[in-house]
Formats: C-alpha cells, structure tokens, sequence
C-alpha cells in the first residue's frame, strides 16, 4: 500500500471503530433481539408487522405528514429566500439571525411554545377558545417553524450569488420576467429546491419530539411509535421491524439526495452576494417584503415569544415564581432538583463536544484527501471514502430511540458495560454531533492548497507537522464552528437521552419532556421556565457561532473560465469551501445554510 493511500485511510480507522461500537453495535443489537430468537432467525415477522392495519397506519402517517410539512414549507419559504437573496432593507442581518434561531433550537423546546399557542390555556385558547394541540395542524405547523430556515438559507444562499445580468439578457431578447425567470434562473435554483425538499421531508419523516408533545395518542410516527413499541410494550420484534423500515427509507433518500447533488452540479457565474441585492421597488416588492416580516413574526417570532410570557404567567401574575420551583426537588418528576438538568447538560455536552470534535475532524482529514484519477473519475480509494461519508450521516436519520434502547441492551457486557456509566449520554450525543463537524470543516480543508503540503513534506515535515503547521492555522476557525455546532445539538438531543438519563442526572431537554407529562399548573409553568432557559443556551450558542463566522465573502473552487462550480451539496454543509489567497490567507466563503439534527 502507498504511503498516500496510508495516509488517507489511517484517520478513518478512528471514526469507523467509533461508529461500528456506538452506532453499528447497538442497532444491530436492537434488530438482532427483535428477530432472533433460539429457533433462528424470524424473518416471517417482518410481514407480520408490516401486515398489521394499526403498523400501516403508522407508516401512510409518517408519510403523508413529511409530505405535507415539505411541500407548506417550501411554499412558505421560497419567498422568504428570494427577500434575504435579492432585497436590501434594514435590520436584515437582524432578521437572518432571527430566522436561524429555530433551526437550532430542541425540539421540546418547540414542543413547548406551540403548546403555550395552541394548547390548553394558550393564546388561541384564550383569544378564540380554539385549541388545536394533540391535532395535526400543530405538528405541521411546528414542522414549518423548524425548517423554514433550511429552505431559505440552502436557496437563498445560492439565490444571492447567481448574476442577475443572465436574466437581464433574457429580458433584453425580448423575454417576459416570467419566461426570463422561468428559462434562466429557474434551472440554476432546481438543485438547491430538490436539495432542500430532500432535507426537510428527510427531517419530517424521523420526526419524534414534536409529535410525541403536541400529536397526543392519536399520531404516530414511525420514531414515535419505535418508542412505543420499545418503552411502553416492551415489543421489541415490532420495534426491529419499524427500525429497519426507517433505515431502508433514510437510506433511499439520502442516496436520491446524493443524486440530485451529483446532477446538480454545474459551472455557474456566482458573484458577491452584495450585488445582486437591492432596496426594494415598487407596490409588488414591498408588499412582498411585508408578507414575509409577517409570515416570520406570525410562524418564527410568536411562539417562542408566547413561550417566554407563559415562564413569568403566574396565578399571582408575572413573576419569577416558576423559575424559583425550578430550585426545589418534588420527590416524584427528579430526584433532584430541575435547575440541575443545566449543569448536567452542559457537562454532558462539553464531553459530546470533545468527542465529536476528535471523531469528526479526523473525518473530515481523510475526506479531504478524496482525489480523482485523470479521466475525472473517482479511484478506488475516493470512491471507498464516498461510501465513508454518506455512513457518517446515518446517525442523523436513523432512529435515536434504536440507539438510545441499543446502548442498554448492546452495552452491558465486559469490555463494554457501560449501563451504569454517565459516559453513555455524551457518547450518543456525539454520534449526531460527529458529522456536523465533519460537515463543517470538510469545505474548509478541502479549499486548502495541496502544494502547501507537499512543499512542506519535502522539506522534511512528517504527516503530523504537515497538519500542524499547514492545515490546523487554516482551519482553526472551522474547528471553533464545529465546535459550537456540536454543543448545540448535543444540548438538544432528546430521542437517545430519553432512554439513557438517569433520574437524578437529566439533561435539558428530558427534564422539560418530563413536566410537560405531569399534570398541574405549576408542572406546566416549570416547563415553560425550563424550556426558556433552554432556548437561552441555545440562543447565546448560536450568537457566539455568528461572531465566529468569518464575515467576508469569498467563493472557492473555480471551475472553466473563472466560473464558481456550484452544487447543492452545498447546501447541507454551515459554509461552503473557502478560498486561499496567494499570502496564504483564507477569505472566508459565502454563508451557506446551517445542517440541523432533529434533537429527535
């Protein structure tokens, strides 16, 4: 083997051993309990479950459900991308961080505000006596709030960048705006909207925490019902089965995903951002721009305002009477007392971080070094590490109920008995953190020169100071991105940490799930509270990320002519590849859109 191949392969041992423990282990642990018994193998209990009336239900749900999510927020959205792509007004940096804040949010906290809108109590319910909790409009309508951000930022931020000077032509031939956008502009956005849409009905279609708070018994998911079937019925056969039905279908959409990224590649005229946007013109802008203020403030802004106001609602009215219970163990929800969750978050997050950030950069290492062979076909090597990064996304749509129930079953034997173990949560926050690391500093060290690193080598330098000295001052910045990145979703993950948060150690988001399900006011209003200081953590975490964010713009990769190749793979990256000027200076790349881990 070549020392280039060594040096390629040797930081995927690493991962790949993090992976086939933590993730490969305990879902086949799950799956091999469910249909594995001391007879063999049952396979005949696949068309079992899937024969059931109950279990197809629960499929044409899930289904029918992303469906509709994806298609109300794509049409939601659109507009919202073409306002932040071509219009300038003020207070838009503002705005963009506004719209952002949701994709970073848990889901019990989103859980929690459109209950205090629509649920027993809230704002409808006092307005209009109108409650639509426990309804399907309440899951779509959150589905809308947790992905709007995705469509506008995967699509606008590509929106922003194509010259607007190809589309004038048209007009000039003598083209309507219809037809001119229709022809041009159309065709270079399709990617990014297949891309986008992908994304959000693959987020839909996993979801857990949203319709376990606000669907009530009456809709089922299929991650609702694995959870069901796993805690509550303890079926485990049935729960093999459905895990294996939403890993077939994870696997389909990303591989479709992959697809459209490879046949929407194509050489674009991108240019700076800031000269295609424009104070808005005319009746029809503006109102435009007003239209979408209001679809923001109505879907973005409302609920996690309400949210806030229901924490200092008291019976005796507004007041820290909710916060201050939080102090105050009760002896029945915790062991001990609710504020505890903040620290043990925090703890367990900062240890996610550590580990994620060692998984995923290594990662992203041996990605970068994905090479081509001279017809412009992938080697074997390329085409081996392609087949590494599309596993390393698994574990952002494969059950985290599986994973969650697998660490108790799969990890209770020496060497690996960690049942007891408080390392068991940041273990499972890792795996969700891991590829957003790897999704955002794989563009960055891909930008990098490789004759900097050869240059280096022959002058002596090994593998470990080539990285050190060459690629680590370059990609710092990423690495601090990534970092927070993964402190965020670490925060937020709820469908593994349900099952491996110990009564007196819970977390953030389990805490706040867990007053939601007990009556009372009180229990409700320390939810609300809770789900606050939540939202806080989460939002400071997105605020630091923004100031890390390198804030000019810049466009790596050329391709003929000059022209930046543009491909909606970008879309799932925080930041697309930035460029290296001849000083050795990085400039930074164009805001691309943020990935989001359900926080399932």
């Amino acid at each position: 083997m070549t020392r280039r191949r060594v040096t390629v392969l040797l930081p995927v041992a690493a991962p790949t051993l993090f992976f086939a423990l933590f993730f490969g282990y305990p879902v086949a642990a799950i799956v091999g309990r469910g249909l594995h018994t001391s007879a063999g193998w049952q396979l005949g209990a696949v068309t079992d479950v899937l024969g059931r009336h109950d279990i197809r239900d629960v499929l044409w749900f899930t289904t029918w459900q992303a469906l509709v999510s994806t298609a109300l927020t794509l049409l939601l959205a659109l507009p919202g991308a073409y306002v932040f792509a071509r219009f300038a007004f003020p207070g838009k940096g503002v705005l963009r961080a506004v719209v952002t804040v949701p994709f970073v949010l848990p889901t019990v906290v989103v859980g929690s505000a459109f209950l205090a809108v629509l649920g027993r109590g809230g704002l409808l319910d006092e307005l209009w006596g109108v409650r639509l909790d426990t309804t399907v409009w309440a899951i779509l309508a959150a589905h809308v709030f947790f992905n709007y951000s995705v469509v506008v930022r995967t699509v606008g931020g590509l929106w922003a960048q194509l010259d607007t000077r190809q589309e004038d032509a048209a007009r000039t031939l003598g083209a309507s705006r219809w037809r001119a956008w229709r022809a041009v502009t159309l065709p270079a956005l399709a990617p990014a909207v297949a891309s986008a849409g992908l994304m959000v009905f693959l987020f839909t279609f996993t979801s857990f925490g949203i319709v376990q708070i606000l669907g009530g018994p009456a809709y089922s998911t299929l991650e609702v019902e694995i959870y069901r079937q796993t805690a509550q019925l303890l079926d485990l056969s049935t729960a093999a089965v459905l895990t294996l039905v939403q890993l077939g279908a994870v696997v389909a959409v990303l591989a479709l995903h992959a697809w459209v990224v490879r046949r929407g590649e194509s050489t674009l005229r991108l240019v700076d951002p800031s000269r295609t946007a424009r104070r808005p013109r005319g009746v029809a802008q503006w109102t435009l721009l007003g239209g979408v203020l209001g679809v923001v403030a109505v879907l973005l802004v409302l609920p996690l305002a309400v949210l806030v106001l229901r924490a200092f609602d008291t019976p005796d009215g507004f007041g820290l009477t909710y916060f201050r219970a939080l102090g105050s163990a009760d002896g029945g929800t915790f062991l001990v007392a609710p504020i505890a969750a903040v620290g043990n978050s925090l703890r367990y997050a900062a240890v996610a971080t550590l580990i994620a950030l060692v998984v995923g950069g290594l990662a992203a290492v041996a990605l970068s070094r994905e090479r081509r062979g001279q017809d412009g076909r992938p080697g074997g090597v390329s085409r081996l590490l392609r087949g590494f990064d599309a596993l390393l996304m698994l574990p952002l749509g494969v059950s985290a109920v599986t994973v969650g129930f697998g660490f108790l079953i799969a990890l209770d034997e020496p060497p690996l008995d960690l049942r007891a173990s408080w390392i068991l949560v940041p273990l499972a926050q890792a795996l969700v953190g891991a590829p957003f690391v790897v999704r955002t500093m794989l563009p960055v060290l891909r930008a990098v020169d490789e004759r900097l690193r050869d240059a280096a080598s022959v002058l002596g330098a090994s593998p470990w100071r080539v990285w050190w000295e060459v690629d680590l001052p370059l990609v710092r910045r990423a690495v601090l991105v990534a970092a927070g990145f993964a402190f965020a979703v670490s925060l937020g993950e709820f469908g593994a940490t349900v099952f491996l948060a110990r009564p007196d150690n819970p977390t953030l988001p389990v805490a706040v799930a867990r007053l939601l399900g007990r009556p009372g006011d009180l229990n409700y209003g320390q939810a609300m509270a809770l789900s606050t200081v939540l939202m806080l953590v989460c939002v400071v975490s997105l605020l630091v990320l923004e100031r890390l964010r390198p804030r000019d713009v810049g466009q790596g990769g050329r391709g003929p002519s000059g022209r930046a190749r543009s491909s909606p793979a970008a879309v799932t990256k925080p930041r697309q590849a930035p460029a290296l000027r001849p000083d050795g200076a990085v400039t930074a790349p164009t805001e691309g859109p943020l990935t989001k881990e359900r926080s399932r």
